[in-house]
């Protein structure tokens, strides 16, 4: 007679647990993005970035100053979340906004030139982590990961 499988206090089996933590694409997303953010922000920390603000000022180096809804849009974002996010990164003077000229309700994103030298000097602590994380994957893996991801979202 076989022992029945052990189930948690919130009534599902543990093996239900394991399953959906070897499975689940959502869980290995989030722990796999928490990790590189953790990496990125370390990385960065000389340059006075977060891998998020990195992020966003990369969106923002643009040939035309971009509007929040098209930088929410590139970062999967959304528009009150990225103005929380934008905060910070305006008080240090490295962005700005300016209202649309074609649209005075739209508002656009912009570069000042201090945050065009911070972007600058982060650029190249960016490609050494890339190319060290590139290096912990088999080869031509990390552009599978990054298609993957990209049809994802």
């Amino acid at each position: 007679m076989s022992k029945p499988a052990p189930v948690t206090s919130a009534g599902v089996p543990f093996a239900t647990t394991v399953h959906v933590r070897d499975h689940c694409l959502c869980f290995a997303a989030q722990r796999a993005a928490r990790a590189l953010a953790r990496r990125f922000d370390e990385a960065l920390r000389p340059a006075g970035l977060t891998s998020g603000q990195f992020s966003l000022l990369m969106s923002l180096n643009q040939p035309r100053p971009p509007s929040i809804g098209a930088v929410a849009s590139l970062l999967a974002m959304d528009r009150t979340t990225l103005t929380a996010n934008l905060k910070p990164l305006e008080r240090r003077g490295l962005v700005a906004t300016a209202i649309a000229p074609d649209d005075r309700r739209g508002r656009l994103v912009l570069l000042t030139e201090a945050g065009r030298t911070v972007l600058r000097s982060a650029l190249p602590i960016w490609r050494r982590t890339h190319r060290e994380i590139d290096r912990l994957l088999p080869p031509s893996d990390g552009r599978t990961v990054r298609s993957s991801l990209r049809a994802l979202s």
